[in-house]
């Protein structure tokens, strides 16, 4: 399978105040498309760095990203925007859901920024949300629903625009341990069908059992590739 991103000699160092603190040390990485992948690591390893970079919310300070072959370090703010509007869906471990909008309304914000039409929109939400069990829930707001169905409403929105990269942080952090399980059977399950690469952050070795390929990465290093 080709390579959807590659880095090479990736370097990621933040300054505070006098100090500089290397979160990312020359990391060198391909993620082939439609594989699931797992960085594991503890609190500080630098797994939730590594998937800023891939999703362009940040820059590398030295080495390259390439996605499909393009740089990402390369691109402007404008052009990063457009990247993860049009490959690119979150899954995280708050949710993050408006609470003045509904499920349905929360599913269809990726779509309002592609700039799908009203009806469009709320037929592809409602057909996601039907997908992860909440066909019933779609009128009902954030505090109306429980955790594990607030997370539902999260797998929906990320996956309503069929993204090339579906990119989970701690997506099970929040939940209990019957909830873990049925959240991430979704998600692979989902992610396998569309041919999405999944890339999952988590420090839980149960959660990493799920990948094709657990990336272990400690102290800003990849320590192996499993």
């Amino acid at each position: 399978m080709a390579n959807l991103f590659e880095l090479t000699n990736v370097r990621k160092v933040y300054k505070m105040g006098t100090e500089r603190v290397v979160a990312l040390d020359d990391i060198s990485l391909s993620f082939e498309k439609g594989k699931i992948y797992c960085l594991l690591g503890t609190s500080g390893s630098g797994k939730s760095t590594l998937l800023n970079l891939l999703a362009g919310l940040e820059k590398p300070t030295s080495g390259s990203i390439k996605f499909k072959g393009k740089p990402l370090e390369a691109l402007n703010e404008k052009q990063l925007t457009l990247y993860r509007q049009r490959y690119i869906g979150f899954v995280f471990q708050s949710y993050n859901l408006l609470p003045t909008l509904t499920a349905l309304e929360n599913v269809t914000l990726p779509l309002i920024f592609r700039r799908f039409s009203k009806r469009k929109r709320n037929i592809a939400a409602r057909e996601m949300l039907k997908v992860v069990g909440l066909g019933n829930r779609w009128r009902h707001k954030p505090h109306e629903l429980s955790g594990g169905q607030q997370q539902r409403v999260s797998l929906a929105r990320a996956y309503v625009n069929n993204p090339q990269v579906v990119f989970a942080d701690e997506p099970t952090g929040n939940l209990d341990t019957k909830t873990t399980y049925e959240m991430m059977d979704i998600i692979t399950k989902m992610a396998r069908e569309r041919e999405q690469t999944l890339i999952i952050v988590t420090h839980d070795i149960e959660i990493s059992e799920y990948a094709d390929k657990i990336i272990h990465v400690r102290d800003g290093r990849i320590e192996s590739i499993t």
